[in-house]
């Protein structure tokens, strides 16, 4: 990598500036491609659940911009390891794995196995159940701006069972969702509300809420495993750039080598169900 680095010279008693460009070489530190591994099953609640997909891909250096990362010609089944029940996911030729014969259960546990280039990789994840969304309001009372709009999000959390949930809000203009992590240690059995309200922040382009925003939501279960990789993940996001947060750590997911642990890959098997609803300011 070549970066330019402009150094000024003023010359005193006189109007002219002189500009000297040096070029300064940069050995940029290149980790080897690891295998990336996005198998996040979504079993939206009241459907079937059959169709899912999985995708894979090797990492790339962060300056390189080729999108030729996609794997072929992998092996990719998620076994239940209650019945033992087999799922075959079919390679379309681009990076993903689909198949429409998946058969979630609740409770049950499942193990993803993926074997690429000679090398096994496994993961181990359980569906719980996820509750209804009870309403969808909103107020400005509750946020830190009293005159921004906010989002209500209210659920009854379920007894007897540990739940945790992850929360996407997606304003239908927006590229990304903002991600909100939970469990009921303090709402266990009780109606949970999840606030929202959006600020105006000049330096990431964000504006506040305004009548006729469109709000996608979407309330998943998760495992506690997950609900913990998400919360550092999240976390970790959120405090780019704070002077006193915590050094940024690659955070490993649940995919283990089996034959080499070291090369692990990037990514995680997930399993959720999760309920969907929408809302628009008036």
């Amino acid at each position: 990598m070549r970066t330019l680095v402009k150094n000024i010279c003023i010359v005193v008693g006189s109007i002219l500036v002189v500009s000297c460009t040096d070029v300064i070489n940069v050995e940029v530190p290149v980790a080897p491609p690891r295998l990336v591994i996005e198998a996040s099953l979504d079993w939206e609640k009241g459907t079937d659940g059959k169709e899912q997909a999985i995708k894979l891909s090797m990492s790339n250096p962060y300056f390189d911009t080729s999108e030729n990362n996609k794997v072929v010609g992998a092996s990719v089944k998620i076994i239940n390891n209650e019945n033992q029940s087999e799922t075959l996911f079919v390679d379309q030729n681009n990076g993903f794995y689909t198949t429409a014969e998946f058969n979630p259960v609740l409770n049950q546990s499942y193990t993803l196995t993926i074997i690429n280039k000679g090398e096994t990789y496994t993961a181990i994840e359980t569906f719980s159940s996820v509750p209804d969304i009870e309403e969808v309001y909103q107020t400005t009372e509750k946020g830190v701006d009293k005159d921004a709009l906010e989002v209500n999000i209210v659920f009854k959390d379920p007894l007897p069972q540990v739940n945790f949930y992850l929360l996407k809000v997606k304003e239908q203009a927006d590229l990304l969702p903002q991600l909100f992590y939970g469990s009921d240690d303090f709402t266990d059995g009780n109606l949970s509300t999840i606030i929202y309200e959006r600020l105006e922040d000049e330096d990431n382009n964000q504006k506040e809420f305004k009548s006729e925003d469109v709000l996608d939501i979407k309330l998943h279960s998760v495992s506690e495993r997950y609900y913990n990789y998400m919360r550092l993940l999240i976390d970790q996001y959120d405090n780019v750039g704070n002077p006193f947060s915590a050094t940024p750590v690659p955070l490993k997911g649940n995919c283990i080598n089996q034959e080499n642990p070291e090369n692990y890959a990037f990514g995680y098997f997930r399993l959720t169900q999760v309920v969907k609803s929408n809302f628009t300011f008036e």
